[in-house]
């Protein structure tokens, strides 16, 4: 690294783009920081400062200082947090060295996660828009029996705005615009709403056109790389009584001929375009709050979701031009309760029940002929992911308790004719996963500016359609279908310390995770299919994850703040005996931010090391680069002016144009530009500035 001591200066810290900037400029005190209120990580309100897990909040992510242009690269910004980049319309966040369908998503209680989330990073985080969201809260290594199957990692719960009912009777809108230098992007967004007391509405729309992505250095313009979306949002709630309301709630999110950089550059394609990138989640709940009784809060929650995924390609030299697409379409119930035993003892308990459809197609033209042929996954094909779990949380001061136990049980049907089945291949194949975790974490509070935190946890994933039933290309691999999979399972420990001061703060933790009945993709040595290596899943690898994580922030007087982040992780696949694919490089960041009155600036450096300790497959991927990842820093600077009725910021990103790639990438990040973003609300209270 070039610049090592100018890194250690910043890296002191707890992330302070963790507030909205939307009042003071000096909001790093203690209630807006390790004592804010989160909700995902126990599914009961608690301040950060009481946690006994490694958790991370991040509020309205396109209001940030940072100027992020997307949900996953506003995670970034986040301790311990490593964002990997397959195209320039897609980013996959790591947790705990692990990413993919072994991290589960949410939005707004709401499993995003479906039967045919990839292995692997992939692009579905970047199917939330980040412009309808109130804060995002991050649990690393744990989360399962919260929220259950695919938490190995941990759990990323994107929480959107509220409707607030407890004002007086008034209309509001907000619109707003983003500018990034070389055409790289052009963003509307438009809201309005209602809020009455006994009723509200709030909506949105977003339009976002996104050039070819410039790299840094001689890297210049990375075509094809850009793609359309188009968003929008509806939020209603009605007060049915004093203790009773309704929410109604629906989003979607549309891109456009997303494409894949790396295929045509790299492996000969004439084009491969995601086309269409669809995510729409609807939900209705039903809630009752009471102040005086045992029975303190509970919720019903019927939901609808649909996830489409087209895919366009051409390969030079092949006359066969291949449409793709797959279908998931899910229905589900989520039920809650929050009760007060003891002063001292919490509890909460629920059900939830989703049942996802699957629908895959391919067709293949040839000239003038097209013939329809079996799509990535069994047509037909479904999932049924049923738990229930029980949270309790105990206190006695200055110690501090939770535990909890989830059962879970999965089917996965897959139609009979995409069996080979002897004597019987027309029969559906029903395939059963179950699994009971548990979590047990002890708190002790020193005085009130120290806190000591032990964590273990047990976790799972269970197989989906994606694991049991695809056949064909998927990345730079050509996948075969594996009908005997065991769910994938975890053990994670943590030890943590928080230190809280008047101007220091600071928080480390370290962990260990083993992982066994990994789910991994095997390469047959003899076979090839369209030119490509034939992997076949199998259910029998052992590994282990190490890491620690260090944040902190430093106020030597009001308005002026040293903050960064750091982190490092090493995993192994003792089945192997190798490294375990795509582990992060140590990395981190760092920022030195001034705020006086309604004005801010800050410089910042975001780096990682290199990466050369590869696994075989990281090894075979075409989007590392032989001996791994080199290292890279990049500094942006921002300024910004905060109003009551209108904001304006500006960013000017990679000063030094350094060109770089975060590691297993395929495309690099964006070189020196300056991104221009413009609100402003009517008449000064915006449908996305509620106050929690």
């Amino acid at each position: 690294m070039r610049y090592p001591l100018f890194c250690v200066l910043l890296l002191i810290g707890k992330v302070l783009w963790a507030q909205s900037p939307d009042t003071s400029m000096s909001r790093f005190n203690q209630e807006d920081t390790l004592r804010e209120i989160i909700i995902s990580a126990t599914r009961y309100p608690e301040k950060a400062f009481s946690v006994p897990f490694s958790v991370d909040r991040l509020r309205e992510p396109m209001r940030n200082t940072h100027l992020p242009r997307t949900l996953p690269e506003a995670l970034s910004y986040l301790p311990g947090v490593f964002v990997q980049k397959t195209n320039h319309g897609g980013g996959s966040p790591f947790l705990r060295g692990l990413t993919g369908n072994q991290t589960l998503l949410m939005l707004d209680g709401i499993r995003v996660n479906n039967a045919t989330f990839r292995f692997g990073p992939n692009q579905y985080p970047n199917l939330v828009d980040a412009y309808t969201l109130q804060r995002v809260e991050v649990l690393k290594g744990s989360g399962s029996v919260q929220y259950g199957s695919d938490a190995l990692g941990g759990v990323m719960h994107a929480i959107t705005h509220d409707v607030r009912l407890d004002r007086a009777k008034g209309w509001h809108a907000l619109a707003g615009t983003r500018i990034t230098s070389q055409d790289m992007e052009y963003t509307g967004r438009a809201e309005a709403g209602y809020e009455g007391k006994k009723f509200g509405f709030a909506g949105g729309y977003t339009w976002r056109q996104f050039g070819d992505l410039y790299g840094g250095d001689t890297t210049g313009k990375q075509t094809p790389s850009g793609y359309d979306e188009r968003n929008w949002n509806l939020k209603a709630k009605l007060a049915l009584g004093k203790s009773l309301t309704l929410t109604a709630s629906a989003q979607e999110v549309s891109q456009r001929e997303v494409p894949l950089y790396h295929r045509v550059q790299l492996e000969q394609f004439e084009y491969y375009d995601f086309d269409p990138q669809q995510l729409l989640i609807s939900y209705a709940r039903l809630e009752g709050r009471y102040e005086h009784q045992p029975l303190r809060r509970w919720s019903v929650t019927p939901l609808y979701k649909k996830s489409v995924e087209g895919r366009r390609y051409h390969r030079n030299g092949n006359n066969n031009y291949f449409d793709e697409k797959d279908e998931v379409v899910s229905y589900g119930m989520v039920a809650e309760t929050e009760w007060r035993i003891r002063d001292n003892w919490w509890s909460n308990s629920g059900a939830e029940f989703y049942y996802d459809e699957v629908s895959s197609q391919r067709s293949i033209t040839n000239g003038g002929n097209t013939i329809d042929v079996r799509g990535l996954y069994p047509n037909g094909a479904a999932q049924v992911n049923s738990s229930i779990y029980s949270l309790h949380h105990f206190r006695w001061n200055p110690w501090k308790a939770e535990a909890g136990l989830r059962y879970t049980f999965v089917q996965n049907r897959v139609p009979g004719q995409f069996l080979d089945l002897p004597g019987n291949p027309a029969t559906d194949a029903r395939l059963n996963a179950s699994a009971l975790v548990g979590n047990l974490s002890l708190l002790y509070n020193l005085r009130s500016r120290h806190v000591f935190y032990a964590n273990l946890s047990t976790g799972f994933r269970a197989p989906g359609i994606d694991d049991l039933g695809t056949l064909g290309l998927v990345d730079f691999r050509y996948e075969l279908p594996a009908y005997d999979l065991e769910p994938e399972k975890n053990i994670h420990t943590e030890l943590g310390y928080r230190f809280q001061g008047k101007k220091l703060q600071w928080q480390v933790s370290a962990f260990y995770m083993k992982l066994y009945d990994l789910i991994s993709r095997v390469r047959s040595e003899t076979d090839s299919i369209q030119g490509y290596p034939v992997y076949v899943k199998t259910n029998d690898q052992e590994a282990f994850i190490r890491g620690v994580e260090i944040s902190g922030s430093y106020e030597p007087v009001a308005g002026l703040v040293f903050s960064g982040t750091m982190a490092t992780q090493y995993g192994q696949n003792r089945t192997r005996n190798e490294p375990m694919r795509r582990i992060p490089p140590t990395h981190g960041l760092g920022m030195i931010r001034y705020g006086r009155h309604r004005w801010y600036a800050s410089a910042e450096i975001q780096w990682a090391l290199k990466q050369d300790r590869m696994a075989q497959g990281d090894k075979d991927d075409n989007r590392i680069p032989a001996g791994g990842t080199p290292g890279w820093e990049v500094f942006n600077l921002r300024v910004g002016y905060v109003h009551n009725a209108w904001e304006l910021r500006a960013g000017f990103s990679n000063i030094f144009n350094e060109d770089y790639r975060t590691h297993g990438s395929g495309i690099n990040g964006m070189g020196r530009a300056m991104t221009l973003s413009a609100i402003i609300r009517i008449p000064g209270i915006g449908a996305g500035n509620n106050q929690e």
